[in-house]
């Protein structure tokens, strides 16, 4: 049996292999670059108070509701977060649920904020609450759109869902009122989300 040579076509094959094989673990690397994921405000940040009780929901998650908040809007941490524990009062003192209903709000500055967050149950959508998720805009948006920027921040936060498995890559975009009895997320606002990828026209 010979001795293999440094010049061998043998070795020359192992190393385009192994130049092939680098080449695709790179590409798998940049696909799972995170995606750009808005930022985040968390419960305690905004000063929110724990869940009276946690349900987990089995992910991904099939479904994304859109709601508005029917309050007035808000820009910056301090007015936000007012808005937020006055709506997080109410629901768990008045409405008694667990929690804010909603799993994510978005202010007008484009800052999202965390409600029961991903996988948890919110109280949001009769009938979807278990296998969806829904996200507000704060404000009522019946004759105009959210900001730019908060419109960008929802889609930022769904493509960063699906990024980290969260959502389904093929989840279903609704608005509350194609399932329930409300007005919710406004008739202007409703049109605009219609142009979104994943929207269902019948669900």
């Amino acid at each position: 049996m010979q001795p293999v040579r440094f010049g061998s076509p043998w070795i020359m094959a192992i190393g385009l292999v192994l130049l092939l094989l680098a080449f695709v673990s790179a590409g798998k690397s940049r696909q799972r670059s995170p995606a750009n994921c808005p930022t985040i405000k968390l419960k305690r940040q905004w000063g929110g108070k724990p869940s009276l009780g946690l349900h987990y929901q089995v992910r991904p998650i099939r479904y994304v509701v859109i709601h508005h908040t029917v309050t007035g809007e808000c820009s910056g941490l301090l007015k936000c977060a007012e808005i937020l524990q006055n709506m997080q009062a109410y629901h768990q003192n008045e409405l008694d649920f667990n929690d804010i209903s909603y799993n994510f709000l978005i202010g007008n500055d484009g800052i999202v904020y965390e409600g029961t967050g991903w996988g948890l149950r919110g109280a949001h959508t009769y009938g979807y609450n278990a296998i969806g998720t829904g996200i507000a805009f704060i404000g009522n948006f019946v004759d105009k759109l959210p900001s730019d920027a908060a419109l960008q921040a929802a889609k930022d936060l769904l493509a960063c869902g699906v990024q980290q498995g969260e959502l389904s890559e093929d989840y279903a975009l609704i608005a509350g009122s194609q399932v329930i009895s409300t007005q919710s997320p406004g008739l202007t606002l409703y049109n605009e989300i219609q142009e979104w990828p994943h929207w269902l026209s019948n669900p």
